[in-house]
């Protein structure tokens, strides 16, 4: 099978991609990526000699180079993770939200019904967000009839893309999933996220930012555990229908702060007082949703998955994480990797 991974290089898809091409030798994956900022190609060099992974630098946005994506591979099976999803650079600059979340999607799905959805077994999965559901009061749980109220360019962008696959759906008959997740976090996350920017800012003793009073609730959801809640859906799930995954790890932001505090105190042996004189309140952003929570009730009578993660044992393997792999933090925020970028694809960053 040929499956197209898009956004393969960013946070949720490389963590995808280093779980599915060793265990499926047999399928062939193609990670569509534009390289931008976030993604970091350098977290799967592993995988390049496996043999089953490649990698096309492809802009979405781009309707041309999408569909000579599409002629070149046709693929049978397309999980689609692209997406701008920075919530605070939608509110500064929406407009690339738009080209890629939307424009991008419908390219996707135009390239798939023309040369993918006759095949046998064919499914177009898309990947999508919480966010779409809008703010939940101090109780209530999001399920798969939560009527949408996006509050952000970025969730409105997600809304629109699950609107256009759904569309499709109906209208063409394209066979598709759909899947919308609480808040990842985990290992290969771009700094600027919430949970490796505390980790970091606290190793090093930098301001750790709070909007507002830190009461703004949010589902944590560990990276691993999405990736494999998304091929139980792949596999076990009705086509056609949606998913909600979630961690069943309700934290307010400051309570997420300060378990991260604790972690890194303990691992780095830092004193905890000067850890928590660190945090700093700040002004909050615009529209900014009071509270996510995610009833996955579904997908675990369905598609037989759980979360095997616990806030706390996962917020342990994530510091840890970041904390051994110092190299890949600075390749980050220097932007060394982009070197690395240019180094291996520049022929293909040119022709795009």
């Amino acid at each position: 099978m040929k499956v197209f991974v898009t956004g393969g290089a960013g946070f949720i898809g490389s963590n995808l991609l280093q779980l599915l091409v060793p265990r499926y030798p047999d399928h062939h994956f193609v990670n569509v990526d534009k390289l931008t900022y976030a993604a970091n190609p350098a977290s799967l060099s592993n995988l390049e000699a496996l043999g089953n992974y490649a990698l096309e630098v492809v802009d979405i946005a781009d309707r041309e180079a999408v569909e000579a994506l599409y002629a070149k591979h046709e693929p049978t099976l397309v999980i689609h993770l692209a997406a701008e999803s920075h919530v605070d650079k939608s509110i500064l600059g929406p407009e690339v939200f738009i080209q890629t979340n939307v424009l991008g999607t419908f390219n996707l799905l135009e390239g798939f019904k023309k040369h993918s959805m006759a095949k046998d077994g064919a499914l177009f999965h898309h990947v999508s967000t919480d966010e779409v559901y809008g703010s939940l009061g101090d109780t209530g749980l999001f399920t798969e009839q939560t009527r949408y109220d996006p509050s952000s360019p970025y969730s409105a962008s997600k809304a629109s893309s699950d609107h256009l696959v759904r569309a499709y759906g109906r209208t063409y008959d394209l066979p598709f999933k759909l899947t919308n997740c609480s808040n990842n976090y985990g290992p290969r996350q771009f700094p600027e996220k919430l949970i490796p920017l505390m980790i970091l800012n606290a190793v090093e003793r930098k301001p750790l930012p709070i909007y507002g009073e830190g009461l703004n609730v949010r589902d944590w959801l560990y990276v691993t555990d999405h990736c494999e809640a998304i091929w139980a859906v792949i596999e076990r799930g009705t086509l056609g229908e949606t998913y909600n995954i979630g961690g069943n790890s309700e934290k307010r932001n400051v309570d997420v702060v300060h378990a991260l505090i604790d972690i890194v105190a303990d691992e780095t042996g830092a004193p905890l007082d000067e850890l928590k004189g660190l945090i700093t309140y700040v002004q909050d952003r615009p529209g900014h949703d009071h509270r996510y929570a995610i009833d996955a009730t579904r997908i675990a009578e369905e598609c037989d998955w759980r979360a095997s993660e616990t806030f706390e044992s996962g917020m342990r393997k994530t510091v840890k994480w970041y904390l051994d792999n110092t190299q890949w933090v600075e390749q980050v925020r220097s932007g060394e990797y982009l070197k690395w970028i240019e180094d291996n694809y520049g022929d293909r960053l040119a022709a795009r």
